[in-house]
């Protein structure tokens, strides 16, 4: 294994840990730097099943009380059945559409021009939600345990967009989670959770899909990007909970409409 692929294994292991998990877009942000490192090819989207796998490892471990908790109170918790079913209907619609519309999205939106123009529409977005978020009322839900089955349904729907590459699953998830009525704590959490089942589902059919271009020669080279993304999306994770608490979301809507217009310059 040469040590430039290394290299490359390592940076795109930080770029999906970093941004799996922030309102920035970790499939943006792939694109565009896949794209410059020359490495945008179909065993490049093996290697992005593999690190998107270490950063959904960190959110089970860093809430593995939580899971484990629903899992076993299934049947004698009925706050856990309702954690548990809320996770389930949200996942539902964007992994429906995912299905339906896979081949499209890749082959028409994953390119840089696409990523730039969700990242300035989506940071204008997070600009508008946030200005009215200010200006209303107390949060009417400020715990994950309190939503309702409408309310993950509907932030399951505000999911969907995120199937647009440069919008982001966390911030399509959260800002929805705003709009109706969730804490930025409890939309940030509630983000984490979904990830979980809506990822899992995403690379395994990636995994089905690609498996022929797996091979025992890049062991090392996946290893290095799976582990370097376990442990930037933990520090990544463990770092927003606090930012939320005393913070709002205007800095990430300003990096994307930095990126973005950065983006649209070099590759328009």
């Amino acid at each position: 294994m040469e040590s430039a692929s290394l290299v490359t294994a390592f940076v795109l292991g930080i770029v999906e840990g970093l941004t799996e998990f922030l309102p920035i877009s970790s499939t943006g942000h792939l694109i565009i730097v896949s794209d410059l490192l020359g490495v945008n090819d179909e065993k490049g989207k093996v290697f992005d099943i593999v690190i998107q796998l270490g950063a959904i490892l960190a959110v089970c471990w860093e809430y593995r009380r939580r899971f484990s908790a629903a899992f076993s109170g299934l049947r004698s918790d009925p706050v856990q059945r309702r954690f548990a079913r809320n996770l389930l209907v949200a996942f539902l619609p964007a992994a429906a559409l995912g299905l339906a519309f896979a081949t499209q999205i890749k082959a028409y939106l994953f390119n840089p021009v696409s990523v730039g123009v969700a990242l300035v529409a989506g940071a204008l977005v997070i600009f508008g939600v946030e200005r009215w978020y200010a200006r209303r009322g107390a949060p009417r839900i400020h715990s994950v345990d309190e939503m309702t089955l409408g309310d993950a349904f509907k932030v399951g729907l505000a999911q969907c967009f995120s199937l647009i590459p440069g919008t982001s699953r966390s911030g399509a998830t959260i800002i929805g989670g705003m709009l109706l009525g969730l804490s930025r704590q409890a939309a940030t959490e509630f983000s984490f959770f979904l990830a979980v089942p809506i990822m899992f589902a995403a690379s395994g059919y990636q995994v089905v899909k690609y498996h022929h271009l797996f091979s025992v020669r890049d062991v090392l080279y996946f290893s290095v990007g799976f582990a370097v993304s376990f442990a930037a999306a933990l520090v990544a994770v463990r770092g927003l909970i606090r930012f939320v608490a005393t913070h709002d979301f205007k800095s990430f809507a300003w990096y994307r409409l930095a990126l973005g217009a950065v983006v649209l310059a070099y590759f328009s």
